[in-house]
């Protein structure tokens, strides 16, 4: 399994690009006897293990994409790859840990594939493309693999298990939410038309970058004075503005992109329409228009544990991790579009905890960050929560 994970990590591929990543989990897949299937949304694989006694189908997850960020962690595995990622040339890591989750659902397909004869049941084995989001204007990631019948084609699964290594818990522990864990997603995208002018007489035209600085300044409000965050958290971040080529010209456009968190549906729909009504009035005070897009290439809904398949496989994770190492967490505001899976079928989402016990988190940076690193003895706890919870549920199934 670490062997698996490091030569993935060594050799990162990014969202809808994961070519040779697939080929690697194909090959092993292949090695255990399974039934595998390639090229599904665009690089995705699936692999089916049929049990040697009748059961119900239960299907688990991997993500197979990595991030566009330069690796700064020392390690003889170092990921040193290189690639273009919205037009620019940047490294490429596995920065949120997905390489660790293929070395885990390889274990756990290697750990089935040897108790086949014993297993009640189907095993539906998913290596997902593009997490992380397809790269703009195309399809991708969950949406595209249930589009493309991961959920609805035979052997058809009736619920499914995923986890995500997370460093903000200690190897050993894994940390459980009913309801929602982790927060819906949509981008945004706001483009603020103005009138192009010279720098030094801003009277004779309409500044957008002024205007875009009050809409960021102004979208802040939404969270802090217009909705009631004691009900759920909300995050709205601009983290891109782009707009004019010199320092005398005050351009003629400008273009923010960002990302809109929340982890309520109601206030989801609500917090939307806000962010609308700020952009484009702000925008109108000035004298400029703002076009405003939300949820045009990532709309993942909220990642939502089904309370009542959690309480079914609770004490499953409680044995698993042992005593004091089950953790219930509060919720987290990054995405997962494991959501979309959990909108057909039930589906349970878990974290897995990878730093090492009483290491601090400066030494183990979050996920997404170029330093980030785990604790890889925390992996084996992954393998067997995932096959506890499959052979678990197709045993009291049965």
């Amino acid at each position: 399994m670490i062997a698996n994970r490091r030569y993935i990590h060594q050799h990162p591929e990014l969202s809808n690009r994961e070519t040779e990543t697939a080929a690697y989990i194909a090959e092993h897949l292949r090695a255990l006897g399974l039934e595998v299937h390639t090229g599904i949304a665009k690089t995705g694989v699936v692999a089916v293990l049929r049990g040697g006694k009748p059961g119900p189908v239960v299907a688990l997850r991997s993500e197979l994409d990595a991030l566009p960020v330069v690796e700064e962690v020392d390690l003889p595995f170092k990921s040193t790859v290189r690639s273009t990622f919205d037009g620019q040339e940047v490294g490429v890591m596995h920065a949120c840990g997905h390489d660790a989750h293929m070395g885990i659902l390889l274990g756990v397909a290697e750990v089935l594939s040897q108790l086949k004869a014993q297993v009640h049941g189907t095993v539906k084995f998913i290596f997902q493309p593009a997490e992380e989001g397809a790269p703009s204007g195309e399809e991708g990631g969950a949406a595209l693999m249930v589009k493309e019948g991961v959920l609805s084609n035979d052997p058809k699964p009736e619920v499914i298990f995923g986890l995500h290594v997370w460093t903000t818990f200690e190897t050993g522990q894994v940390a459980w939410r009913a309801g929602g864990i982790m927060a819906g997603a949509d981008d945004l995208k706001i483009v603020v038309h103005g009138r192009s002018t010279h720098g030094a007489m801003p009277w004779n035209g309409v500044d957008p970058i002024v205007v875009a600085s009050q809409i960021v300044l102004g979208l802040q409000t939404i969270a802090s004075r217009q909705v009631n965050v004691t009900k759920a958290p909300l995050i709205i971040t601009i983290g891109k503005i782009d707009g004019g080529v010199r320092s005398n010209i005050i351009p003629d456009a400008v273009t923010m992109v960002g990302t809109v968190r929340t982890l309520d549906p109601q206030m989801h729909n609500d917090v939307l329409e806000r962010i609308r009504r700020t952009a484009e009035g702000i925008a109108a005070a000035s004298g400029a228009t703002a076009e405003v897009s939300i949820g045009t290439d990532v709309a993942d809904p909220i990642t939502y544990n089904d309370p009542a398949l959690m309480a079914r496989m609770l004490p499953t994770l409680a044995r698993v991790a042992g005593a004091g190492e089950l953790v219930e967490t509060a919720p987290f505001t990054p995405s997962e579009d494991f959501s979309i899976y959990q909108q057909h079928i039930p589906g349970i989402f878990f974290f897995l905890g990878v730093r090492k016990p009483g290491a601090s988190m400066d030494e183990y940076a979050p996920n997404h960050s170029p330093r980030f690193k785990l604790d890889e003895t925390g992996l084996k706890l992954g393998v067997r929560a995932l096959a506890n919870l499959t052979v678990d549920y197709q045993a009291q199934a049965h």
